[in-house]
């Protein structure tokens, strides 16, 4: 089944004329790793989300598959043990996008962690989570650690503790994992809010949804229905008149964009700051990034934003550990905010609210999921998932199979393994090298697209000259002309127009692609209709100048 736009209509009016076995309600990782686990059990599924897809927290994260060290503070050790063993997983059946790196901790006198705390606490991170011999943790001396990272104050520093991370494009991920329940039969549709939930005799039978791009409204009905809406499964379960006892606590994280050559970290750093907090600080590409805050939020949850108290905190957090960078705030490139949908307990603190998920079930039969980490998505879904199969079952309309999701691999990943991939990798840098890309950007490229290198190279006909868009981070981005073109890139999956550097030359880049994609009435149309819902959101004044 091929996961694309132009499909959108049709699986709208498909799911309006079947019962699916399950309606998964959000589009984040948790909706897309639970599409996938019920594709793959031979469940019928549909799936809508109000925005694009991994819109929300889930293209905010800090980018990062990781084990969950900090979970250790608060005595989680089976979140430990499970994020750990399902980071490795993702590793091998996505190394593409789950990627190695070395993280610091340095150690400093009345720091978080002391040296022996550190590397005992780093030592039961790799029993709990699993990690490989090669990749276990190893504590340095104060000198060692300074030639290491020389941007370190020596103030007070004591040594430090090398572990490994995982980092990854936390949108790409959620986007991989929806095109691979779709390859599995599942009918996902963005841009396609819930309007009111369906009842008979008081059980949540299905949603009405409005088509936000196409227009139109459509009564999906289902057996079972999730809510998985991430930072709004609350406002779903008010529809669902069912928010009661436990409910959701929104924290906010933020994170600053920084040029490399203004903080030019040789490896990311997982550091301390003057409240006693711990954040990241991460090199990536020509930029270094910083965060995260964690602050309680009230306000828009579409619209989460940066204030000038969050930045400053950040940037006081870097110079206190970093003084010789002096970071201000003219400094800062741009950021992002992002909600965490933390289950609340009274008296805890943001930082102290478990990061572990809980499954709710309402008198109707509304089955939400909230709380979790990006990395622990797939065990969630096989948690959601085996409730409903057992439901399905209890009710006799279906037996579905266990979890078979540990051996899925996911699309661009396919079934190389780490081993395999890196091989692969070689052989492709290799051969776009010779082709005339540069290196270093062939394999940031093969590293975003995986095993589907092979057909982007083929559509762009093996020139290296009509790969110059391929690669956007569109979470460090402000230039609102900007988002609005990498909005049509990504809908139409073209790799072949520069991008603009500015406001003013965004209307000739769209007009370029205007004219030079091929696409039939119906799609122009539907670009057309999600391109203006996106400029109404974000930037009217764009929406004037391009038509």
């Amino acid at each position: 089944m091929q996961f694309s736009a132009s499909n959108r209509k049709r699986w709208l009016s498909e799911m309006e004329e079947e019962t699916l076995d399950v309606l998964v309600v959000g589009g984040g990782i948790t909706g897309a790793g639970i599409a996938l686990d019920a594709a793959t059990r031979g469940l019928t599924v549909g799936l809508v989300e109000k925005q694009d897809f991994g819109g929300g927290t889930s293209s905010r994260s800090t980018k990062l598959i990781h084990g969950g060290l900090r979970y250790l503070k608060q005595m989680e050790f089976n979140l430990v043990r499970e994020v750990g063993r399902e980071r490795a997983l993702l590793y091998e059946r996505a190394p593409h996008i789950v990627i190695p790196a070395p993280m610091m901790l340095p150690i400093y006198q009345g720091g978080t962690y002391g040296k022996w705390a550190s590397s005992v606490g780093l030592l039961v991170y790799d029993r709990l989570a699993g990690v490989k011999k090669e990749e276990r943790r190893r504590m340095m001396s104060r000198e060692e650690t300074l030639k290491r990272e020389p941007l370190l104050t020596d103030r007070g520093l004591k040594g430090s503790g090398l572990y490994v991370e995982y980092r990854t494009d936390d949108a790409r991920l959620t986007l991989e994992v929806m095109k691979t329940a779709a390859s599995h039969g599942a009918k996902a549709v963005n841009y396609t809010e819930v309007i009111s939930f369906l009842y008979d005799n008081g059980r949540v039978i299905g949603a009405e949804v409005r088509d936000q791009a196409g227009g139109g409204t459509y009564r999906i009905r289902a057996r079972e229905v999730v809510n998985a809406a991430g930072p709004w499964v609350d406002e779903l379960r008010k529809k669902d008149q069912s928010l009661e006892g436990k409910h959701l606590h929104l924290t906010k994280g933020v994170h600053l964009v920084v040029p490399h050559e203004r903080f030019p970290l040789r490896q990311p750093i997982y550091f301390d700051v003057p409240d006693g907090r711990m954040v990241f600080a991460i090199p990536r590409g020509r930029t270094t990034y910083v965060g995260t805050t964690d602050t309680d939020y009230i306000g828009s949850i579409d619209k989460p934003v940066m204030t000038e108290e969050d930045r400053d905190y950040l940037l006081k957090g870097v110079n206190h550990v970093f003084p010789t960078v002096d970071l201000k705030p003219k400094d800062v490139e741009s950021g992002w905010a992002g909600l965490r949908p933390l289950i609340h307990e009274e008296g805890k603190s943001p930082s102290e609210l478990s990061r572990k998920d809980e499954i709710f079930q309402s008198s109707s039969g509304l089955i939400t999921i909230a709380g979790g980490k990006l990395t622990g998505f797939r065990k969630m879904a096989e948690r959601v998932v085996d409730l409903v199969a057992k439901r399905l079952a209890d009710a006799g309309v279906r037996e579905s199979g266990i979890c078979r999701t540990d051996q899925v691999a996911l699309i661009g990943g396919g079934n190389l393994g780490s081993d395999g991939f890196s091989r692969f990798r070689e052989e492709w840098t290799d051969r776009m090298e010779q082709a005339g890309v540069e290196r270093s950007r062939a394999e940031a490229l093969i590293h975003l697209y995986g095993l589907q290198i092979e057909g982007v190279w083929e559509r762009a006909e093996e020139r290296p000259d009509r790969l110059t868009a391929a690669q956007v981070d569109f979470a460090m981005e402000e230039e609102m002309a900007i988002r609005a073109v990498d909005f049509l890139v990504r809908r139409t999956g073209s790799l072949f127009f520069d991008r603009p550097r500015s406001e003013a030359d965004a209307p000739q880049v769209l007009e370029q692609m205007a004219e030079s994609l091929d696409w039939d009435d119906e799609r122009k149309r539907m670009e057309q209709a999600m391109l203006e819902q996106e400029q109404k959101q974000t930037h009217p004044p764009l929406a004037e100048k391009t038509g």
